[in-house]
């Protein structure tokens, strides 16, 4: 991907002319912790409690949830989020979901997905599951899926404006970095790295 502009500070560009969608684009990053929680221990409770799913059967769909997220979140990044297309209008859509976020990296209101898109995309993709799973194992699984979503996109605005003294979140914070700065082809976990080793997408260790 050829280098583009990207801005260093904290800027925020606006990108709709009419004030109530605007404010629709911008969000405080605990957003979606005060919607989602909620709904992730209902969840749990209709799993435990009411279609009294037994705690390892409970455990196992959560792991199984969690595993499905991450690989959800590379590939909505990776072939969603960071497809290209050439119609203007869709280059307009694309610049609004993602492109914004790439050239203005650092805005603090535009690091974790709105509610007016995470809502309906967690929707759809709890009908999705639901085809498959029901009842108390689609909760369980659910539960923990909107729990790495969750760990996503906080960790996502904490890789941009936090310093970290850990080993792991350094690692991770470079690796999300490489992915701003150094080559946007590479490197679209961004709260693992499993998923661009296990598709020849993590950054070679040179380049590190």
């Amino acid at each position: 991907m050829k280098k583009h502009f990207v801005s260093n500070s904290q800027e925020s560009v606006r990108m709709f002319k009419h004030d109530w969608m605007e404010a629709l684009s911008r969000v405080h990053f605990t957003v979606p912790l005060f919607i989602y929680v909620p709904v992730i221990l209902i969840l749990c409770w209709l799993s435990l409690f009411v279609e009294q799913v037994g705690v390892a059967a409970f455990v196992g769909y959560a792991v199984l949830g969690l595993f499905v997220w991450t690989l959800t979140e590379y590939v909505l990044h990776r072939f969603v989020f960071h497809f290209v297309p050439k119609a203007k209008w869709a280059l307009r859509l694309h610049f609004i979901f993602h492109g914004v976020h790439h050239d203005y990296p650092n805005d603090a209101k535009r690091l974790v997905m709105p509610p007016s898109a995470s809502i309906p995309m967690a929707t759809a993709l709890y009908l999705l599951f639901s085809l498959v799973l029901s009842g108390g194992p689609l909760y369980a699984f659910f539960a923990a899926f909107l729990v790495g979503y969750l760990f996503y996109d906080i960790s996502h605005y904490a890789l941009h404006h936090f310093n970290f003294k850990g080993a792991f979140w350094k690692k991770l914070k470079k690796h999300h970095m490489l992915h701003h700065y150094a080559d946007a082809t590479k490197g679209y976990g961004v709260s693992s790295a499993l998923w661009d080793k296990v598709f020849d997408s993590d950054f070679n260790k040179d380049t590190k």
